[in-house]
């Protein structure tokens, strides 16, 4: 007999039309799997906001529960991974992608998807960081590895308000990078300085003469969160040897630009997956964003809802009126 729990869901009633509500469902119905776990937090990304009105590519089958992220306490563990009463955090894989994911009480997942809660972090922090966290803390830590330092130069951080931009700011100021954050929404400036940005610049400024075959060097570095023209503005706005690393689609998922920036500066354009990055990578991340990346200010650039709050965000989120994060409470 399994165990009923509530979940978001999300039915195609007619071709191309796609209804969301919080329904019943029962862990007989989760799939194969080592691990059952007990989801306390979730969160929401705009990953899951695409799943929520059927975009076929993030999930191809429907009814679906959204949730790329997931946190809570073990409850069954068939290959003797974890123990029961463990705390453990899903993030990627397939999860709220093909498979049910964190938008539901309880997941059903392959023991080698979970990793054990880092030390100092809550469940909430977790959950508030999220894949959004690891995306940008995988995008700092490239910066690095690609030998970046804060003598460099400004370091861009694009779609700043949106989770991944967000939670980049306060981690690259904790490594002494000048942040220089871009965004499109005027009233969200103060916002931003908050996080750590020294200055904020408007998204129409980035790509002011930007259909010329280069511009004068700008940015030491960039974390790009929205791709499309912002993307290719800020590549021929980098100075000689910097990186750019490339994590989102929001403006556009193309990319028109010439060689330039990369033959006769030198520029390195590095993309960041945080879907099927391996686990020592995955370990290496939360180490750090349980220590010195935690944002100092992550409860109050997040807000919580619970499953019946789910709508209103996803619409918000689509509008491009997101800021921070959301924390989704499964007890909520």
């Amino acid at each position: 007999m399994g165990q009923p729990f509530r979940a978001f869901w999300v039915e195609e009633k007619e071709p191309k039309t796609f209804v969301r509500s919080v329904i019943e469902r029962d862990t007989d119905d989760l799939p194969a799997g080592e691990l059952l776990i007990r989801v306390r937090y979730s969160s929401l990304n705009y990953k899951d906001a695409l799943s929520a009105v059927g975009n076929r590519g993030v999930t191809r089958q429907f009814p679906h529960t959204p949730g790329i992220d997931a946190v809570g306490e073990v409850v069954e563990c068939s290959d003797g991974s974890f123990a029961e009463g463990d705390t453990v955090l899903v993030t990627g894989r397939d999860l709220g992608m093909n498979t049910p994911g964190g938008f539901g009480q309880y997941i059903r997942v392959p023991s080698s998807w979970a990793l054990p809660l880092p030390g100092g972090l809550a469940a909430e922090e977790s959950m508030m960081l999220g894949t959004a966290g690891l995306t940008a803390g995988l995008s700092v830590q490239a910066l690095l590895d690609a030998g970046m330092t804060p003598d460099r130069g400004d370091v861009l951080v694009t779609g700043a308000t949106g989770g991944v931009g967000s939670l980049a700011i306060p981690m690259l100021a904790a490594e002494g990078f000048r942040v220089v954050a871009a965004t499109g929404k005027e009233s969200e400036h103060a916002f931003l300085k908050d996080l750590g940005a020294a200055e904020v610049v408007s998204r129409a400024s980035l790509l002011e003469k930007a259909e010329r075959p280069m511009l004068s060097e700008r940015w030491g570095a960039v974390v790009d969160c929205v791709g499309g023209s912002i993307l290719a503005a800020a590549l021929k706005a980098t100075a000689y040897g910097g990186a750019v690393t490339c994590c989102g689609l929001v403006a556009s998922p193309e990319l028109n630009i010439n060689v330039f920036p990369f033959i006769l500066r030198g520029v390195s354009l590095l993309g960041i997956d945080s879907v099927e990055i391996d686990r020592p990578r995955r370990e290496l991340v939360w180490g750090k964003l349980a220590g010195p990346w935690k944002p100092a200010q992550l409860e109050r650039m997040s807000r919580r809802v619970g499953l019946d709050g789910l709508e209103t965000e996803i619409d918000r989120m689509l509008k491009g009126q997101a800021r921070g994060r959301v924390l989704v409470d499964l007890e909520a």
